[in-house]
């Protein structure tokens, strides 16, 4: 007999509406709570074949400094679940090691520039100071960068700085700050800073997070935003694809950002089968990746593609579940099928 697990959390959007969808393809599935790892796992001697998706746990803490201790926690969980998994027959929606993989910012951007493929291009070395940084920059000639903790999502520590011709006037984009009593924090409001007396200290507090550095391109307009588009890919076929607009540089839509329906971008009727293909090649450079969010932008004025990065639990978009629920619908689908086929194998 075959069985479904979401590894997650109760009554999350995410384990809500894969259920609704799994109601509406006639199967059901166990949720497994993070909190029960590992005695909760099933053993060796259990009867049944596994397929498994995996959710993010669920993490409170709005204290940066705690990033790098959390994400580290949730890499040696996926590892042991890479274990367990050798205990006993188990496939995945998206295996432990495709999802560490996309968690490191670093090697993965390395992996789809290997693999040539289009990406937003990442300044050498790591910098943990600010004046590095800037030399750093300046060495490049890059006015303006991104940086990003290497382990981290929802744009908790990202920043965009800009450094003005000649050097002596800067601009800061954040959601970070400091807190006298927490350090530094996530605020999960955009900030805009122009004084070097407050940015650098707080570049500082930043770089110590460990973080990629990446060129900032201007990205393509939509009237008086700019914008960038969050795809999301299951089993070779592009299941949603949404524009972020923005009127400062990030573009989260946690930020309270603009989604925008591409139909009313304008692009060229061959710009999502381009869009497809890049996400499909990028898919295919990590083994055991079903599922992934894979985040783009479009250069301004050519609207060549780039990747910005990728995301291995990346499939909530809240503008899907409300409406179709397509992207969990299509995974119930997949479920259902490999449930089918292994019923039928044993029978």
């Amino acid at each position: 007999m075959s069985a479904v697990v979401l590894l997650g959390s109760a009554d999350t959007r995410r384990s809500v509406y894969l259920q609704r969808a799994a109601a509406e393809t006639g199967i059901s599935f166990t949720l497994m709570d993070w909190r029960k790892l590992p005695e909760g796992w099933p053993g060796r001697e259990a009867q049944h074949q596994l397929f498994v998706k995996i959710d993010p746990p669920l993490w409170d803490s709005c204290r940066l400094g705690e990033l790098g201790e959390l994400t580290a926690d949730y890499r040696r969980a996926l590892a042991e679940l890479e274990y367990f998994a050798g205990q006993r027959q188990t496939d995945f929606l998206n295996t432990p090691a495709a999802i560490a993989a996309l968690l490191d910012k670093r090697t993965c951007k390395h992996m789809l520039k290997t693999a040539g493929l289009p990406v937003t291009e990442m300044l050498d070395g790591e910098f943990k100071e600010a004046g590095a940084l800037l030399e750093g920059m300046k060495t490049r000639g890059w006015h303006q960068v991104f940086i990003k903790p290497v382990y981290g999502s929802g744009a908790a520590g990202v920043s965009a700085l800009r450094i003005r011709q000649g050097g002596d006037r800067m601009a800061l984009y954040t959601c970070a700050a400091m807190d006298a009593t927490q350090g530094i924090v996530n605020t999960k409001r955009l900030r805009h800073l122009e004084d070097p007396g407050e940015i650098l200290p707080l570049l500082e507090e930043i770089l110590r997070l460990d973080c990629i550095v990446e060129r900032w391109y201007a990205k393509a307009a939509y009237r008086d935003c700019c914008y960038d588009l969050r795809a999301v890919l299951q089993d070779g076929h592009m299941d949603y694809l949404l524009a972020r607009l923005s009127k400062g540089p990030i573009t989260n839509l946690q930020l309270n950002n603009r989604p925008l329906d591409i139909a009313r971008l304008g692009l060229a009727d061959t710009m999502p089968k381009v869009l497809e293909d890049i996400c499909n090649r990028a898919m295919a450079c990590f083994p055991g990746l079903r599922s992934a969010g894979i985040d783009l932008l479009l250069e301004r004025d050519s609207l060549r593609p780039r990747i910005i990065e990728m995301n291995g639990q990346g499939d909530l978009i809240y503008q899907d579940i409300f409406h179709e629920n397509r992207i969990y619908r299509h995974q119930a689908q997949m479920m259902k099928r490999w449930m089918q086929a292994e019923d039928g194998a044993v029978t």
